[in-house]
C-alpha cells in the first residue's frame, strides 16, 4: 500500500507535489471514485487510478546518467526560477524521473535519474554502503595530517562524518585536488568535513558511483545506462554487500 501521491510518483506519472495538486483539483479517481484527499492509500497492483479519465499505467523503466553542470539544482521545479537538472532532459522522450540522491547547486558530475524507485531506494539505503568517488579542490595545501583527519572522522552537528579514503591528486602553490571516497550519505558531507578542518571546497565533482564512472560524458549531457551497468550497480547495493549490525 502507498499514499496516492507516492503511487503516482512510483508509476512514473508525476512528482508527489504535482500529484497532490491533481488530487486537490479533483482530477484523480481511484476505482472510479473521486480521490478526496492526498492521504488516501492505494494498492498499486489492484486499484485502478485515472487522471482526467485516463488510466495511469506503469511506465517503462528508465535509467540515465547525467554529467551535472555546476549551477543547477537537483529538483524538478524551483519557485526562484533557477535552472534545474531537468533542463538537461529537454528533448529526451522520457517519463517523470527522480534523481537518485542529490548534488548541491555548486557541485557537479555524475548524477543518476530513474523512475525505478525500488532500484533507487536500494542505492540510497545507508546500509548498502555504495561507494561514491569525488574529485575535490580545496583552497589550501593538504598534508598527511589533513588527509588522515578526513578518514579518522569528524563530529559535526551531532553526526560522525567519515571518508572511506582520501588521497592527494595534485596540488599547486595554494590549492590542492583530492580524491575522496564516501560510503555514507550525509548532507553536504565533504564540504562540512573540509570546513571543519579550516579549509573551503572550491570545486566538487562526483566521478564515480559504485563501478559506474562518469568517464568522458560531456557536461550537461545524459545517456542511458547499459544493462550491464544497471546490473553492476544493483549488485553494489545487494543485501550480500550490506554490513550487518
Amino acid at each position: 500500500m502507498a499514499s496516492l501521491p507516492r503511487a503516482l510518483s512510483k508509476l512514473g506519472y508525476c512528482s508527489r507535489t504535482a500529484a497532490m495538486a491533481l488530487i486537490a483539483a479533483g482530477r484523480v479517481r481511484v476505482n472510479g471514485q473521486p480521490a478526496k484527499h492526498e492521504a488516501m492509500r492505494v494498492h498499486m497492483a489492484r486499484d485502478v487510478i485515472t487522471v482526467d479519465g485516463e488510466p495511469v499505467m506503469a511506465a517503462r523503466k528508465h535509467y540515465l546518467m547525467l554529467n551535472k553542470p555546476r549551477g543547477l539544482i537537483t529538483t524538478r521545479s524551483d519557485p526562484q526560477q533557477r535552472g534545474t537538472v531537468y533542463d538537461c532532459l529537454a528533448g529526451h522522450d522520457v517519463p517523470y524521473l527522480s534523481a537518485v540522491g542529490r548534488l548541491d547547486k555548486a557541485s557537479e558530475g555524475l548524477l543518476l535519474l530513474t523512475n525505478d524507485t525500488l532500484w533507487a531506494d536500494r542505492l540510497l539505503d545507508p546500509v548498502s554502503h555504495v561507494d561514491k568517488r569525488y574529485h575535490v579542490k580545496i583552497d589550501r595545501l593538504a598534508d598527511e595530517g589533513f588527509l588522515s583527519a578526513l578518514t579518522a572522522g569528524i563530529d559535526d552537528s551531532g553526526e560522525r562524518l567519515v571518508a572511506k579514503s582520501a588521497s592527494l591528486l595534485r596540488e599547486g602553490p595554494r590549492a590542492a585536488w583530492l580524491d575522496i571516497v564516501l560510503d555514507q550519505g550525509r548532507n553536504r558531507q565533504i564540504r562540512r568535513m573540509v570546513a571543519a578542518l579550516g579549509a573551503e571546497v572550491t570545486r566538487l565533482v562526483r566521478v564515480q558511483i559504485g563501478g559506474l564512472q562518469l568517464g568522458d560524458l560531456p557536461k550537461g549531457d545524459v545517456r542511458s545506462l547499459t544493462s550491464d551497468e544497471i546490473v553492476r550497480l544493483s549488485g553494489a547495493a545487494a543485501p550480500s554487500n550490506k554490513i550487518a549490525g
